[in-house]
């Protein structure tokens, strides 16, 4: 897509945040709606408007046009996955929960790597807008799955749609999210970046502010007061945060750098799903003999020593090396995302799950685009700042300057080695400096939890308080043991 459609870094941080910041702005009013309205109906909805942003961008033929159609794709997405999740509460009981909880993790951890895989092997024989295509089939399968398998469920009583926060959250992330990409090419001096951070800052605090003084707020932070489902839901956005790290940098080294094509590419992240898989089918034997607490941050620590491993590749390292500290990556995702959320999840009582989900998908995706943002603009300041373009025209210095894979592009053209071999060298000093920013948050959560997460004794802290003022109990006595 970088080459074909023309792409700066920048344009490829916003193809991947404008999905993510109307994901995340969306989300909390989606799940409020889905809880009042019908959440099997709102779910087939966005299912529906997901596959219609799909088929568009098979279509479009522009960076800006398909930055459009993923803002579309986040709106529908927004729908699909806290929906998707508080439906659960409804299908089974209490005992049951946290292990379907645990198993609808893991199947969307094991999603993020497999997908560059099915796009790698439709990008091998047709071409870029294929991996949108595939979408709608798989959409028609699970609408179907819906209509078939799923009871309808709702909740009228939950508050009305706020509109106002929702204003505010999205104007204050989206300002937010533009400074941050824009600062490296535009200056973090300039008055259209200094503008956005400010305006950002102040809206997204008054939506705080607003949320805290509302008798039913849209964002409830109330939830957070539980310690379960606070650390929990903090170890899932923390460790959101590293993977989208990893994940923006993997494809443009395994492709720009080692000269791979998008499918081995996309073949070559296995050992990332080949250790969640592992982790996802331990984690919960684990959980009953050492509690969430001691799974969740042995499995920080994993990816922390994951993070520090990726952060030693050099130029000339192959392939070996990378399948190294992958393959301990996912076992690391796999042994902290999937108790985390299976717990943040367990504690939530039915009539609240939507609000529940929707506030930890949110969390999470904000994590996940402000990550983006912050890392792909350390990314793209370090290259560019360590980049030789020597000898080069200026339009193709421009070029050469908006990412590894246009820079290969420019070096192809003109047969200039020198040029490759800065650029690897450039891009690869970058990718250290953001893994080495992603081992180091991950050894922080890790300490978090290992100190702050509840463990084997409960207390009457451990209840999630209800609008009424009453208290409902958590799933299991054990808050440490509650995906048992």
């Amino acid at each position: 897509m970088a080459v074909q459609l023309s792409a700066g870094t920048s344009q490829l941080q916003w193809i991947v945040d404008a999905y993510l910041v109307v994901f995340a702005a969306a989300m909390l009013p989606a799940g409020l709606l889905g809880d009042r309205f019908g959440r099997r109906r709102l779910l087939i909805a966005g299912l529906t408007l997901f596959a219609a942003a799909s088929l568009v961008g098979t279509l479009t033929g522009s960076a800006t046009t398909l930055i459009a159609v993923r803002a579309v794709m986040g709106l529908g997405a927004a729908f699909i996955m806290p929906l998707a999740m508080s439906i659960i509460p409804s299908l089974f009981p209490v005992a049951e929960r946290a292990r379907a909880v645990a198993v609808m993790t893991a199947g969307m951890a094991v999603g993020m790597p497999l997908g560059p895989i099915l796009g790698g092997l439709l990008l091998a024989h047709f071409w870029w807008g294929s991996i949108f295509l595939i979408n709608i089939p798989l959409i028609a399968v699970g609408i179907v799955a819906l209509l078939l398998l799923v009871p309808e469920s709702r909740n009228p009583s939950v508050p009305r749609i706020d509109i106002l926060s929702a204003v505010l959250g999205v104007g204050g992330l989206a300002g937010l999210t533009y400074g941050i990409i824009q600062g490296p090419t535009d200056g973090w001096g300039s008055a259209q970046v200094v503008g956005c951070l400010v305006a950002a800052t102040l809206l997204l605090t008054g939506l705080i502010l607003r949320e805290r003084t509302q008798r039913d707020p849209m964002l409830d932070f109330t939830l957070l007061r539980n310690p379960v489902y606070r650390w929990n839901t903090l170890a899932s956005v923390l460790v959101t945060l590293v993977l989208i790290g990893a994940l923006f940098v993997l494809p443009q080294y395994l492709q720009s750098v080692l000269g791979y094509s998008a499918l081995g590419t996309g073949i070559r992240l296995m050992p990332l799903m080949g250790g969640l898989l592992v982790a996802a089918r331990l984690a919960e034997r684990l959980v009953a003999r050492m509690a969430v607490r001691g799974v969740v941050t042995g499995g920080l620590l994993l990816v922390t020593a994951a993070m520090l491993l990726g952060a030693g590749t050099s130029v000339s390292d192959g392939y070996g090396w990378t399948a190294l500290w992958l393959s301990v990556l996912g076992l690391g995702m796999g042994f902290t995302m999937v108790p985390a959320m299976g717990a943040a999840m367990a504690v939530l009582p039915e009539d609240r799950a939507g609000v529940g989900s929707g506030l930890l998908q949110t969390l999470r995706q904000c994590a996940g685009a402000i990550g983006v943002a912050l890392l792909g603009s350390l990314l793209l300041s370090t290259y560019t700042g360590r980049l030789h373009t020597t000898g080069l025209s200026a339009a193709a210095a421009h070029t050469a300057r908006g990412s590894v894979s246009a820079a290969q592009a420019v070096a192809d053209r003109l047969h200039d080695t020198a040029l490759a071999l800065s650029a690897h060298s450039a891009f690869v000093h970058g990718m250290t400096l953001v893994l080495l920013v992603c081992g180091g948050a991950a050894a922080l959560s890790a300490v978090l939890i290992a100190v702050r997460m509840p463990g084997d004794t409960p207390s009457t802290a451990d209840a999630l308080p209800i609008p009424d003022g009453g208290e409902v109990a958590p799933a299991a006595a054990d808050p440490g043991q509650s995906v048992a």
